[in-house]
């Protein structure tokens, strides 16, 4: 790996502790520049603005997290875990995924929750799952994938609903994934 790579992994890695943290708007590129020591105008020759590095950040751990969770529309109820699992591995993807919707709408068609063409074809294997074996038939595709979304990430520390992880007294992660996965069984 030559240095410029290492450089511009390190603005990466230091970018999405920033954006996860602070949102697009609460960022600081001095900071940023900081934790990966690096000189800030590198940051501006390799990405030209704090809102392309947001770009390169979201693209790389949130489009990029989202796929690498295998969608099995035959089985839904198993997808929502393993999508919890990740979720609970990574969780500066959902804290990303809400900060883009926060700061930049359901305007951005960089939003792989709204538009792509993985989420286009999770969908065309869904309706065509739904169609043969009739599970969940008072939901459209969109409805239900969006409906396992949402269960599957329940815990997640951008829900406002959802019990603190760090409370002693809630669920364990063994415990909300059996929850989540029984949900979207019920469902189904």
């Amino acid at each position: 790996m030559s240095r410029a790579e290492a450089t511009k992994l390190r603005i990466l890695q230091a970018a999405t502790d920033e954006f996860a943290t602070h949102g697009i708007a609460g960022a600081r590129v001095d900071r940023i520049a900081s934790a990966a020591s690096a000189n800030k105008n590198l940051i501006y020759v390799y990405f030209c603005s704090k809102d392309q590095l947001f770009d390169a950040v979201f693209d790389a751990h949130v489009a990029h997290g989202l796929n690498m969770v295998p969608f099995t529309p035959e089985d839904l109820p198993g997808y929502a875990g393993r999508l919890f699992d990740f979720c609970l591995e990574h969780p500066e993807v959902i804290r990303l995924a809400a900060w883009h919707r926060l700061e930049r709408g359901d305007t951005d068609t960089r939003d792989p929750a709204l538009v792509s063409p993985t989420r286009d074809a999770k969908l065309e294997a869904l309706a065509k799952v739904q169609a043969e074996t009739g599970i969940a038939p008072g939901f459209s595709a969109p409805e239900l994938l969006t409906l396992v979304l949402a269960i599957a990430t329940a815990w997640s520390p951008t829900n406002a609903t959802s019990m603190p992880a760090s409370t002693t007294s809630g669920p364990t992660p063994d415990e909300r994934r059996r929850a989540i996965t029984e949900a979207v069984r019920s469902l189904l």
